[in-house]
């Protein structure tokens, strides 16, 4: 009789816990259902606004992204797959920060390409800044000051207007009269990257009198129409984005990746007082290297982005020897170019190069840290570099300065628009 009871209380409990969970899974398919009437959906929000954010056909912002059922877990590192499922959460965005403006200013670094190497495809942010101001006018007008103010175009040839056009063109709206002044920092025409910060700078200005923003994650769009004017993306990507830049195109577009740029390193850079025209410096390289030039190089590519990857300062110097173009232009055109890098390097340089497609010589040095000017100076090299580098170009007879600084990890950005983004409730850097 016991195990009859028993057996009876077994059976009452299984029915009982059974009727319990299908109550709780009709539960929760109810309020699931609830959710899904009350949340438009993707389909839903294209068809309510025209507000949207573009992605590149080949950036799928992804059916796992938007699946209520997506079960993957993200890894610190899953930077493009978080970008997708916020994309596809969030399709709509607020355009009050996207209206027309009257004026805006943009600050931009100067750049070394080539790095050695690298030629077209590697480059680095310097330290050095040019503003440009943008303006709604009754007229064209160009207006410079500083840096290479004189040789600086005034006319519709200048980069900075080709930028502005690029912007207009991608936002399909017409271009208005507009007045240009740039308060150069940058040297002109001397391998640091004038004509690169010029085109950037006219194209995030262009943008934002326009009202017109563009997708960066999947597509980096302002640099696909600033590499297209360039030609290559070894300068542009480092205005755009700061530090050091490696940019490739995929057979699809332009795409870049940052590498470290190690801690305590300084700039000493020979500048020249001649201007080097890149078309001269180009025209001096032969159409075809050799097998053993090619592996030289991809060899000393992969060693500086290692030695800048690791922070193995002593290795840069072998990473940055070239066989594909410095040569040829020092044999051509720049004689001073190896007896200053020797020079440098034997004075305590990590490792010398010729910057972009010169004139400018540049070192990289160490030691450098917080402020140089409280800092003992048999800590660093950079000023017994800049002697060396001095007393090089005088044996040679060229003429010229040294400036000293550092790599900036910051890209272009604008720096005060009419009118303001910030608002009563949002402040944004420098209240722009």
């Amino acid at each position: 009789m016991t195990q009859t009871n028993d057996n009876v209380k077994l059976a009452t409990t299984a029915l009982l816990a059974a009727a319990a969970g299908a109550g709780l899974s009709y539960f929760i398919s109810s309020r699931r259902e609830e959710r899904r009437e009350r949340s438009p959906s993707i389909t839903n929000l294209n068809t309510r606004t025209t507000s949207f954010i573009f992605q590149d056909p080949d950036y799928d912002i992804g059916q796992s992204a938007a699946s209520t059922n997506d079960t993957t877990v993200l890894m610190p590192h899953s930077h493009e797959e978080r970008m997708r499922r916020r994309i596809a959460a969030r399709m709509t965005i607020e355009d009050e920060n996207s209206q027309p403006r009257e004026s805006v200013t943009v600050r931009v670094p100067a750049t070394s390409a080539n790095c050695g190497p690298g030629y077209d495809c590697i480059g680095l942010a310097v330290d050095l800044w040019t503003e440009v101001t943008v303006s709604r006018a009754d007229k064209f007008e160009i207006t410079a000051e500083g840096e290479g103010a004189k040789e600086m175009p005034k006319d519709s040839s200048n980069l900075l207007v080709t930028g502005v056009k690029a912007a207009y063109e991608t936002a399909e709206k017409p271009m208005p009269p507009l007045k240009y002044h740039v308060v150069s920092r940058i040297p002109y025409a001397r391998g640091l990257g004038s004509s690169s910060a010029a085109i950037v700078a006219g194209i995030i200005a262009g943008l934002v009198l326009a009202g017109h923003r563009l997708p960066v994650w999947g597509s980096e769009s302002l640099l696909q129409i600033a590499a297209t004017i360039e030609g290559h993306p070894d300068n542009v990507a480092p205005v755009i984005y700061g530090g050091f830049q490696i940019g490739i195109h995929n057979g699809t577009r332009w795409v870049t990746e940052r590498v470290p740029c190690p801690p305590g390193t300084q700039l000493v850079m020979f500048i020249p007082d001649f201007i080097g025209k890149t078309s001269a410096a180009r025209g001096v390289l032969g159409d075809t290297i050799s097998r053993a030039d090619a592996a030289f190089n991809v060899g000393r590519v992969a060693f500086l982005v290692h030695a800048l990857a690791m922070g193995n300062l002593d290795n840069l110097k072998w990473g940055v020897e070239d066989r594909m173009h410095q040569p040829q232009r020092a044999e051509g055109l720049y004689k001073h170019l190896y007896p200053m890098i020797r020079a440098a390097e034997e004075a305590g340089a990590c490792c010398a190069y010729l910057s972009g497609a010169g004139p400018t010589v540049m070192a990289l040095t160490s030691g450098a840290s917080g402020d140089i000017f409280t800092q003992r100076e048999k800590e660093r090299t950079d000023y017994s570099v800049a002697k060396a580098m001095m007393q090089t170009a005088q044996s040679f007879g060229v003429k010229g300065k040294i400036v000293v600084t550092q790599a900036s990890q910051e890209g272009a950005r604008v720096v005060k628009v009419v009118p303001p983004f910030s608002s009563e409730y949002i402040t944004f850097r420098d209240n722009v």
